[in-house]
């Protein structure tokens, strides 16, 4: 029997991807938190965004169980048909209270959550303004509306105002408060400012601040942003919160309009009643807990601290996200084998997931990690790049 035919050109993009070091392969781990073990040994990870070290936390390994006697595995359905369950009710109500909004609204991932936001929004004719270094799944979601997508340069207020002086129909802005790549923050302030001025919405999609800004409360309590300057928040569950799904926050209106509208919300299974459940308990231990935030505070300090010390080419960050700028693509993944060699788990980001000549080293640091951990990564982080040629 012959090859099948390629009409996609599979095999071809294959190759190229294979040519460029685009290539992207998955490593198998087992283990939980920051001890894992990949291809028979013990590795520490600094590749996760558990940011708070919670989703090995007994507390939301308890409710889980509780919940599974009651409710089963998975939710069954829509919520809209019968997936809807006690436990998701009372888990929106407590995710707006700790946002500072008046509603919230599940969703299964933060993908799907912006897929679902601004499909539902924006419609043609209108006008979607969005940051250069936005995430994949907002693009999407511009995409998807039909509405004009236009973008402005990272973090650059003067081009959003140029944008919003061209843009026609109803305008949607729409940022990621911390950026997943650079670990550097929106100017929050300044852009609810220039919306306002120009009448469009702000939308911040907040996956990497919720549980790390604000006390744990995200950007809106750290910059002080209230519902009229943010109208539309989206954070997810699966980061520093440590479980799975994501949620939308804002007015009564907004959230009824979603559950209306938004099809990734109408037509897919609702996220287990048990992961619901780990989710309240996560809430219940940030709020008891805040040493959780300040370790990471000084976790973030340190590293900043020392990598200057020793030279090695960090970003500026204050968040979670510390990444080590290589450049070279692969020379990023001889640096992220080298330390995988050695017992540490560090991924190498490379093009298209950021620009061209800045692959790098994306450390994410967590609640659990030590400072004696973080002095064990960044002595070998030396000798990889003396080993790969600095």
């Amino acid at each position: 029997m012959g090859r099948l035919t390629d009409p996609f050109n599979i095999r071809h993009r294959l190759s190229q991807q294979r040519q460029q070091q685009l290539f992207r392969k998955r490593r198998p781990l087992k283990g939980k938190g920051n001890s894992v073990e990949s291809g028979g040994r013990r590795m520490l990870n600094f590749c996760s965004n558990d940011y708070l070290g919670l989703s090995a936390h007994s507390k939301l390994q308890d409710a889980v169980k509780e919940a599974m006697a009651v409710y089963g595995v998975g939710s069954g359905a829509s919520h809209l048909v019968t997936g809807h369950s006690y436990i998701h009710h009372e888990l929106e109500e407590r995710l707006a209270a700790w946002v500072g909004r008046p509603r919230a609204l599940l969703f299964s991932t933060g993908y799907m959550a912006n897929l679902g936001v601004l499909s539902a929004l924006a419609q043609r004719g209108d006008c979607i303004i969005q940051d250069k270094l936005n995430h994949a799944s907002l693009l999407e979601g511009a995409f998807l509306s039909q509405a004009r997508l236009l973008r402005y340069q990272h973090c650059d207020v003067a081009s959003l105002q140029r944008q919003l002086a061209v843009a026609e129909g109803h305008k949607l802005v729409v940022t990621d408060s911390v950026f997943s790549m650079d670990g550097d923050i929106a100017p929050l302030k300044a852009l609810a400012k220039t919306c306002e001025q120009a009448g469009a919405w702000l939308m911040l999609d907040d996956a990497h601040g919720l549980g790390v800004l604000g006390e744990g409360h995200g950007v809106l309590k750290a910059y002080d942003l209230s519902c009229d300057q943010v109208p539309v928040y989206m954070a997810t569950l699966g980061k520093a919160l440590g479980s799975f799904g994501a949620f939308v926050a804002g007015s009564e209106e907004l959230i009824e309009f979603l559950v209306q509208f938004a099809r990734p919300y109408i037509y897919t299974t609702a996220i287990p009643p048990a992961v619901a459940a780990a989710t309240l308990a996560s809430l219940e231990i940030m709020a008891e807990e805040p040493q959780r935030f300040l370790h990471l505070q000084t976790l973030i300090g340190y590293f900043q601290q020392r990598c200057r010390a020793l030279e090695l080419p960090v970003l500026d960050s204050v968040t979670a996200i510390q990444p080590i700028i290589v450049g070279d693509t692969e020379k990023a993944l001889l640096v992220s084998d080298y330390l995988y060699q050695r017992g540490f788990l560090v991924t190498a980001i490379r093009p298209p997931t950021v620009p061209l000549g800045s692959a790098r080293l994306r450390v994410t640091l967590n609640a659990n990690h030590s400072l004696e951990e973080l002095d064990e990564l960044l002595a070998v982080l030396v000798q990889a790049f003396q080993s790969c040629g600095k």
